[in-house]
């Protein structure tokens, strides 16, 4: 699930990107392969079944299961709003996230009460762009 070396040359990405940016409360950057580059505090609790959702859940069939089953973060149960081959908007009260594909690797930032849900994505969204354009 953790590969360390990897982890600790993405923290920063998580740290300075997603969390200093007051609009994402966890964030994670997840492989295309399931692996789990890099998570802040709060996404301790993720499991391997809950990362493979997400990862194939940027498949016609894999967002199809979370439609009707939910999508589980650190075992908290989120509707799917929206999906497509690039994000996935999902809310659970007044919190959510944000999850979108790049060529290598799954940007989630996870928002809480408080946090506007369009912040937290465009923080996403952001870090996303770079790292596409960074070719990642």
């Amino acid at each position: 699930l953790i590969n360390n070396d990897t982890m600790s040359a993405w923290q920063a990405y998580i740290d300075e990107s997603l969390i200093a940016s007051g609009h994402v409360a966890y964030g994670a950057i997840i492989g295309l392969d399931g692996s789990l580059w890099a998570r802040s505090e709060g996404l301790y609790l993720i499991t391997a079944e809950e990362i493979n959702a997400i990862v194939n859940a940027f498949t016609e069939q894999g967002l199809a299961t979370l439609r009707a089953q939910g999508c589980f973060i650190a075992q908290e149960k989120y509707m799917v709003v929206k999906g497509d081959n690039r994000s996935l908007y999902i809310t659970r009260g007044q919190g959510g996230a944000a999850a979108v594909h790049t060529k290598t690797c799954i940007i989630l930032g996870v928002y809480t009460y408080g946090m506007a849900v369009g912040s937290c994505t465009s923080a996403v969204e952001s870090l996303a762009d770079y790292l596409i354009e960074s070719g990642y």
